[in-house]
């Protein structure tokens, strides 16, 4: 069994930082990180400062086709899925494994379509947000990413071993439920009954939980996802709410999640609205240099006989 010693990160986000960093540090990998044209320049310009050190990582851009990946985490928002599904398949090979850290029950799915299903085991992250002020990330290190397959092909069994060979080397936490769809769709329950409602509500796991009407609504919620993950063909999908520490989580992690989501929905509008002004102001800078342009050549026909004189 090959052993994982290319990986490509697409996403430079909140998760996508954390394990960036940690790739990098392990040393024993060549990590790259998967930009578009507009990202290379803001991250040559000013590059991801984590936990006070700064990092210069190695940028490919999705039209070079001499490197092709072991391993491919997909961490962008789910926006950017569809970009990343078309950005990646330059560096995917006959065993590439790729990996969505993406919240939700989808991801894989559409991983699958485009690039065959026992190369994309299922997956999620487990982790306290991260601050971010600019292109400085702040973290307390607690993070774990949960994957296994139900797929019970000999390419996709070797791929969670693959994983954990790698992980275990690279001092990256993880864990391989028994159960995985179980334990995806379980973290989705937890998503859509915490994440908007709290950053909303602005209400803690232990406010949520001594609020009697919160946690009606909330249990309503859960309700809901429960009959859709029995319609999907989940198992066990009666206990999903009574055990919901379960299939991966302690109680402290399962209070982490509620109390994170809060922070991390609101950080990430905000980095949101951040990249969204950079990339304004880039483009009203673009547009000024264009401007620039277009009175020079009109003030050098005038010059040269054209009579047209400078324009401003």
């Amino acid at each position: 069994m090959d052993r994982i010693k290319n990986v490509l990160i697409c996403g430079l986000g909140a998760v996508g930082s954390i394990y960036a960093v940690k790739i990098k540090n392990y040393q024993g990998a060549s990590l790259k990180i998967l930009v578009d044209n507009w990202r290379l320049a803001r991250y040559k310009n000013s590059p991801l400062i984590f936990n006070g050190t700064e990092y210069n990582f190695d940028y490919i851009l999705p039209s070079e086709t001499d490197f092709k990946a072991d391993l491919i985490i997909i961490a962008t928002k789910f926006s950017g899925l569809g970009e990343a599904v078309e950005n990646i398949k330059n560096f995917v090979k006959d065993d590439t494994i790729i990996l969505s850290l993406l919240n939700g029950v989808t991801s894989e799915e559409i991983l699958a379509k485009n690039y065959g299903a026992d190369k994309i085991p299922l997956s999620y992250c487990i982790c306290h947000s991260a601050v971010r002020k600019g292109r400085n990330v702040t973290h307390d290190g607690v993070s774990t990413i949960v994957f296994g397959t139900d797929r019970s092909s000999k390419q996709a069994k070797n791929n969670i071993l693959k994983l954990q060979t790698f992980f275990d080397k690279a001092n990256i936490d993880y864990k391989i439920p028994v159960d995985m769809r179980y334990s995806l769709w379980l973290k989705f329950m937890l998503n859509v009954c915490a994440n908007q409602s709290t950053a909303l509500l602005r209400m803690t796991f232990g406010e949520m939980l001594e609020n009697d009407k919160f946690m009606e609504f909330a249990v309503n919620i859960m309700k809901e996802v429960q009959l859709i993950a029995k319609a999907e063909g989940v198992n066990n999908t009666e206990n999903m709410i009574e055990k919901t520490p379960d299939s991966s989580y302690s109680s402290d992690e399962l209070s982490n999640i509620f109390d994170n989501a809060n922070n991390q929905y609101v950080e990430d509008l905000a980095a949101e609205q951040q990249e969204y002004e950079y990339q304004k102001q880039d483009s009203m800078i673009k547009e000024l240099d264009e401007i620039s342009n277009r009175r020079y050549h009109f003030s050098h026909f005038g010059t040269h006989g054209f009579g047209f004189g400078s324009v401003y």
